[in-house]
């Protein structure tokens, strides 16, 4: 009698096992067939672009990247943030026959060849201290800002500088400061490198609520339904700011929340107080969306703001919210079908570009991961697409280069962090 319950029990327990490995496997299933149903666009890495640049020029940090109505890409580097062993051909007389600093504005065809180059001080206008950002708006003229805190006449610079020689300085040394600022400017251009119009004056800020100049903008945007320019501005200032793209014309600005903007410190971010209700700096971008939308990149706050385009506030999203230092939010850019369902969002903190609902500000998928390898980052900083979809992207800091990533299509989402994004043999 025992032995028949014995094996009875046995027998339920087998059936058991087997029943709970046959749940397990549906389960998992059911897991992949989701996902499965989640699409999202793919990317793999170029390892072969740009082509290698000529005369032994080599880039330092890059921190601007546009994309133009040719295809053609655009970025701008700090020539004074390469170290003087990258640069031993500048010395007098000339310590070896490598290598020298790129012109810091550089132009590339589809096939990764340099056909354009220019930059640096001129006649007529003052460049940028540390130039930040390039745009290449709908018209073809060529915007740049500045970070670079300089030496006021007469004094000492203010401020320390930021990682690499002639940095700018980093947030927490621009956050809630008031003072001498060189880069209170954006400035305009033709693709040639022919001086246009310059908004603000040099070392002039006097603040976030200062309509006549800037302090720091990181990034423009130029709207050609208005032809109004969008200004993060940015590493010394807390806000958003509008003018008229051709003639300079103040017209509206704001800061977080649509609030008025002001430079109370409101010190380190700390991930669990109440979000902040200004913009800690850097104000990092403001890319404007086909249907009106504006983008705000509160990169150290770990945040996206999202506006209309007279300042009103629509609603907001928090990325890897547990980001300390340089921030989560770096730049973003959008997928290059008319609704723009999809945003590429760059985080050079955290190393990886995010793929993102724009609906929703859901995050998809991500891809990157930190190295020297094609495919990997090292602070990643600006991204820009093409028309076909493709992703650049630059990196700062000890980054310093352009890369390409090739639009594969949409696919089915498997893994929420792809890592690096190789070709596929």
């Amino acid at each position: 009698m025992n032995r028949k319950r014995d094996l009875l029990i046995g027998a339920i327990f087998v059936v058991l096992i087997a029943a709970l490995a046959i749940g397990q496997r549906f389960l998992e299933s059911r897991a992949v067939a989701e996902a499965a149903g989640v699409q999202a666009p793919m990317f793999e890495v170029d390892p072969l672009w740009p082509k290698p640049l000529p005369n032994h020029w080599i880039l330092g940090m890059t921190i601007g990247v546009s994309a133009d109505a040719q295809d053609h890409i655009w970025i701008i580097h700090r020539q004074q943030t390469l170290e003087p062993k990258e640069v031993y051909a500048t010395t007098d007389p000339p310590g070896s026959s490598c290598c020298l600093p790129a012109p810091p504005v550089l132009e590339y065809d589809q096939a990764g060849n340099l056909i354009g180059h220019w930059g640096g001080k001129g006649q007529g206008y003052e460049w940028p201290d540390s130039n930040h950002g390039i745009t290449v708006d709908y018209k073809g003229n060529v915007w740049i800002g500045g970070n670079g805190r300089g030496m006021p006449p007469g004094g000492a610079a203010r401020g320390g500088a930021g990682r690499g020689q002639g940095a700018a300085p980093d947030e927490s040394q621009t956050s809630g400061t008031l003072g001498y600022f060189h880069d209170s400017m954006i400035m305009k251009f033709t693709q040639d490198g022919k001086f246009v119009m310059q908004i603000g004056k040099v070392g002039a800020s006097k603040g976030s609520n200062d309509v006549e100049n800037l302090r720091l903008p990181a990034k423009i945007f130029v709207d050609k339904n208005t032809n109004e320019v969008y200004v993060a501005d940015g590493y010394g200032n807390h806000r958003v700011i509008v003018y008229d793209a051709d003639t300079g014309k103040y017209k509206r600005h704001w800061g977080a929340y649509g609030n008025k903007p002001d430079d109370t410190n409101l010190g380190p971010y700390n991930p669990d107080a109440p979000p902040a209700q200004q913009f800690r700096n850097p104000v990092h971008c403001a890319e404007l969306a086909n249907d009106g939308l504006l983008y705000v990149c509160d990169r150290v706050n770990d945040r996206i703001q999202v506006f209309k385009k007279d300042g009103t506030f629509v609603k907001e999203v928090f990325i890897a919210k547990r980001t300390l230092g340089d921030g989560s939010v770096w730049d973003i850019a959008f997928s290059k079908d008319p609704q723009q369902k999809y945003i590429y969002l760059a985080d050079g903190a955290n190393e990886k570009v995010y793929v993102m609902l724009r609906a929703t500000l859901e995050i998809l998928t991500s891809f990157g991961d930190g190295g020297r390898q094609p495919g990997q980052f090292y602070a990643v900083h600006s991204i820009a697409t093409d028309s076909k979809g493709n992703i650049y992207t630059t990196e700062t800091y000890r980054g310093q280069r352009v890369q390409r990533f090739l639009y594969k299509g949409l696919g089915s989402v498997t893994k929420p962090d792809q890592g690096t994004v190789w070709p596929k043999k």
